[in-house]
């Protein structure tokens, strides 16, 4: 899945993964552009910018090196479906001996409104089965996440599975691609260290 027309030319990274950055989503067409796919989508946006590409499967994931800020990363895209996001995310950081706190994880929130990042160093899963995925894999809650939202049901009668599954309209994908683009620059700033600066700056 390609977000929109790649601008950057994947450029070739070589050398060990000093991160992971991992976008959630379920694979397959019938799930593309949908809520629950906004870290796959913040994922492309990132390809993007930085010239990365994951067309590699490996840790039951497409993967991919790219050089953000001069450090290398290794981006994550699982092919397990959400609730077993952790087995692709665990299983890279193992290989590569990579800390809980260098896994950098993108994935919806129908907590905050649409459009609204926010970035924790931290947290539980808040609900978020893809989320709890991971710190099951990973034994601990300590990794940094950036939380996407996507907005709550319009109809509380509407089944949450149903919402996060519905595709987004023309409109709010352009909202969320505009906040991709901040994610990304936010997950820059989080390889070089400055996590507290990008939480000042990006935190809505």
């Amino acid at each position: 899945m390609s977000f929109f027309k790649k601008r950057t030319v994947p450029a070739r990274v070589v050398g060990k993964p000093e991160y992971i950055v991992a976008g959630l989503g379920n694979p397959g067409r019938e799930y593309e552009y949908s809520r629950h796919n906004t870290g796959f989508l913040a994922l492309d946006v990132i390809c993007n910018k930085y010239g990365g590409k994951t067309d590699r499967f490996k840790y039951h994931a497409l993967t991919g090196l790219c050089d953000i800020n001069g450090h290398v990363c290794l981006l994550v895209r699982p092919e397990t479906y959400m609730n077993l996001s952790g087995n692709a995310v665990g299983e890279a950081a193992a290989f590569y001996k990579i800390a809980p706190d260098h896994v950098i994880v993108l994935y919806d929130d129908v907590s905050l409104p649409l459009g609204v990042l926010r970035i924790r160093k931290k947290g539980s899963a808040g609900g978020h089965n893809g989320v709890k995925s991971i710190i099951d894999c990973l034994g601990t809650e300590e990794f940094p996440r950036l939380k996407i939202g996507v907005g709550g049901k319009a109809d509380p009668d509407e089944d949450l599975r149903d919402h996060v599954l519905g595709r987004f309209s023309k409109a709010d994908l352009e909202t969320i691609r505009a906040t991709g683009e901040r994610a990304a620059e936010a997950v820059a700033l989080i390889v070089d260290g400055k996590t507290d600066e990008a939480m000042n700056r990006y935190n809505g």
